[in-house]
């Protein structure tokens, strides 16, 4: 495309959803800094974190918690704040802190 002779208005669209329901084939879990780490033991399957979650990130099976979906979480934290204070059974941790107990064996998500 020769954009000297060309204006804005022949650039290519981008960013636009051509067809509904395709967010799931975006993996968007690289974007975060922070992620949240559930610890099963502590859960009392309460699922205000799935109910705030605004990616759908909390994967729930016969109506308790299984599992976090980390390659569409962002981090947000918002699963951590909605968990009960008197449970904290989701906690944020740094990126990289997960990811170095991922190397020695220790785990860092569910």
């Amino acid at each position: 495309m020769n954009t000297a002779a060309n204006g804005w208005r022949d650039l290519p669209r981008g960013a636009a959803i051509l067809k509904a329901g395709n967010a799931r084939e975006y993996q968007t879990g690289d974007w975060r800094t922070e992620r949240p780490v559930w610890n099963p033991e502590k859960c009392i399957h309460c699922l205000f974190c799935w109910v705030y979650c605004p990616d759908a990130t909390i994967i729930v099976k016969d109506g308790k918690m299984v599992g976090i979906d980390y390659e569409h979480c962002k981090g947000c934290g918002i699963c951590a704040a909605e968990c009960p204070k008197r449970v904290t059974a989701i906690e944020m941790i740094k990126e990289s802190e997960a990811a170095a107990a991922a190397k020695q064996g220790q785990g860092g998500g569910c």
